[in-house]
């Protein structure tokens, strides 16, 4: 990976990062979430006028990817409910980060270094830590962590999904755009079959408009790296966003910066090099 794909991807996870912290903050991250994701739809459509539409060969990614991310919302929001964000999301981020390897080689033959493979896992083992630094003393259900599972298997599969659909769309803006779309259209339909209605964007601009600003750019920052460099790689830098978000809750939330935490920032920074190297 060249120094501006590092860099790229490591922006993409700070921004990750953020938007997720400013919607867990909010009163209702539910619906939070689903206002950014349709207001970021809203201010994409003018730009597909810019880029154009994805060629033919990339809709069936977007429609692969569109579904997964809808099956794998549904099973993050059951683990949350059973399992708790702090110990649930480092798990799935880690199960991603390791099923992306051999995905990757099936799929593009995809070959990476010792280094690189040794970067991953130092990863997916700072993401472990921050898991087990939230369960210490609370343990996890059997049940949440079937659905832990599922997410961190849906989430691989849907990063492979974009991952190959970039490369078939021609253009990461207009595989983005597009992709934001058919997100945005499928997450309401997932609140009207859960009973919610329209999803409430007018009273919640001010927050959703900063939050899918920071979503869009976080998403197409990746995607461009996936466009043309390795995918596994790329996705465990990304998947940093768990990092960041610690460093967030210690500075901006006041949280303990506990012994764990430390061990998980210094594992990802020393995969840095290695995944530049790899």
């Amino acid at each position: 990976m060249s120094p501006a794909d590092v860099a790229a991807a490591l922006l993409s996870a700070l921004l990750h990062a953020g938007w997720n912290a400013a919607v867990k903050a909010s009163r209702n991250p539910p619906q939070a979430m689903a206002a950014q994701m349709l207001l970021g739809a809203i201010l994409v459509v003018p730009a597909l006028f810019w880029s154009g539409l994805p060629k033919p060969g990339a809709w069936g990614w977007i429609a692969a990817s569109t579904v997964l991310n809808v099956v794998t919302i549904a099973a993050l929001l059951r683990a949350y409910e059973l399992g708790g964000f702090g110990i649930v999301y480092p798990v799935v981020r880690s199960v991603a980060v390791l099923l992306v390897v051999p995905f990757a080689a099936m799929l593009t033959g995809e070959e990476l270094g010792v280094a690189a493979i040794l970067g991953i896992l130092i990863i997916a083992a700072a993401l472990v830590l921050l898991g087990w630094d939230a369960a210490r003393g609370h343990g996890i259900a059997r049940a949440a962590m079937g659905w832990t599972l599922v997410a961190g298997l849906g989430t691989a599969a849907y990063i492979m999904c974009d991952a190959q659909g970039v490369r078939a769309a021609g253009s990461p803006w207009a595989y983005g755009f597009a992709v934001s779309i058919t997100n945005a259209m499928a997450m309401y339909w997932r609140q009207r079959r859960a009973g919610r209605g329209w999803i409430d964007v007018g009273s919640r601009w001010a927050m959703a408009l900063p939050v899918a600003t920071a979503s869009m750019a976080s998403y197409l920052l990746i995607l461009w790296v996936w466009s043309h460099a390795p995918i596994a790689p790329a996705a465990a830098l990304r998947d940093t966003s768990a990092i960041f978000a610690i460093l967030i809750a210690v500075l901006w939330l006041k949280e303990p910066f506990t012994r764990m935490r430390i061990a998980a920032v210094l594992l990802a920074a020393a995969s840095v090099p290695l995944l530049r190297l790899g």
